[in-house]
């Protein structure tokens, strides 16, 4: 059976530290909702104290912590920070790009038929404009690019895909992916939440010109604050939508009405930010910047990969494909002759948390999960 390297598993302990989750559960559902860092819940703490003790009077230094989430945000992905916005969800970037792309009717928008509904009914939602969503078939969670492509014609604005499957947990190759798109002319949206974080990405590198992920989920942060990538190329190909105080270069000078917006994805956040949810998305950002996805991915994959032979030897069948790069955090899974509801409700009783999906069992480890964890979810099964 496959074991964990004794000498990298005890490179992992200083971030397990770091999360206090670890101490009372085996938590698997960071596909789901992610457990705060401590330093992360010290950050947001100490917000709520100056908050409370010391009103706007601090404003100036948590608008630099916010700051600095961009900043880190960007160094993430190899993006400059002029091309990050900071938004209150993955949906929130879904749907700059479809209420803001300039479409004509007939235009059309490729995804697959198994993405999560925020990365379809966005696009559904502009059939009322003549725009038609291609709903290509994912048979088993894997995704066929070869489909993909076919469904691509000569009015196929933007293809948009999951770099990981919610439900399978399959990962596409996203250079090969941005291939396909710019090949047949169209851009490339990603709705990232299932791999940022997790695996490295260089947008210098593989030409995205769109994406989105949540905070909440891999980047261990709170919930209701994303990011929102945009290349800067595209920036003024997009109507901005929700405009407001904020997406001005004067933003401060209320008594200035003049629509000059700002020269970067900023322009985008026309309200008030969610302050304190960026504060503490930054300390979660710096704790995974502290390890990087370069060691991060591969620990992932080993934690998922050691998960599935424990799995099979428990009498499970694995559904997630699990062949080299399709791999991810999530898997999915099933017992034979038993509810994946009930399943995951009775080993929440025993210490264990897990998700069930599409009728299927699914876990999510991060890399600060051990091989004790993943005892204590197979012997809860």
């Amino acid at each position: 059976m496959t074991q964990l390297l004794p000498d990298v598993a005890n490179l992992w302990q200083s971030f397990r530290q770091q999360m206090p989750v670890s101490r009372r559960w085996a938590y698997f559902d960071h596909a789901a909702v992610a457990p705060l860092p401590e330093r992360t819940r010290a950050a947001v703490t100490r917000w709520a104290d100056q908050a409370a003790t010391e009103g706007d009077t601090v404003w100036p230094s948590w608008s630099k912590r916010v700051e600095r989430c961009r900043a880190l945000a960007a160094r993430l992905i190899h993006a400059e920070p002029a091309e990050i916005a900071l938004v209150h969800s993955t949906t929130e970037g879904i749907t700059l790009v479809a209420e803001g792309y300039p479409w004509q009717p007939g235009d059309n928008v490729v995804t697959l038929d198994n993405e999560f509904p925020s990365n379809q009914y966005p696009w559904l939602n502009l059939a009322s404009r003549g725009v038609e969503t291609r709903r290509v078939p994912a048979v088993d969670g894997r995704v066929d690019l070869d489909h993909l492509a076919d469904a691509c014609d000569a009015r196929t604005r933007i293809v948009t895909v999951s770099w990981v499957g919610y439900a399978s947990g399959y990962r596409v190759n996203l250079d090969e992916v941005a291939e396909l798109a710019h090949r047949k002319g169209a851009l490339l949206f990603v709705d990232a939440i299932q791999g940022l974080g997790v695996f490295p990405l260089d947008v210098q590198k593989t030409p995205i010109d769109f994406l989105a992920a949540d905070g909440h989920k891999w980047l261990l942060g709170p919930e209701g604050v994303g990011l929102f990538y945009l290349r800067a190329e595209h920036l003024d190909r997009l109507r901005p939508i929700g405009v407001g105080w904020h997406s001005v270069v004067h933003a401060s000078d209320y008594a200035r009405i003049e629509l000059s917006l700002k020269p970067s994805a900023a322009r985008y956040e026309g309200g008030t930010q969610n302050m304190v949810g960026f504060i503490g998305l930054a300390e979660s950002l710096e704790l995974l910047a502290e390890h990087g996805p370069e060691q991060i991915g591969p620990r992932v994959l080993e934690i998922t990969d050691l998960a599935c032979s424990k799995l099979t030897a428990a009498g499970a069948t694995i559904l997630s494909d699990r062949t080299g790069e399709h791999r991810s955090g999530i898997v999915s899974f099933e017992l034979p002759g038993q509810v994946a509801l009930e399943v995951k409700q009775r080993i929440l009783a025993a210490g264990v948390v897990t998700s069930a999906r599409a009728g299927k069992l699914r876990i999510a480890p991060h890399a600060y999960n051990d091989a004790a964890d993943l005892d204590r979810l197979v012997a809860a099964l």
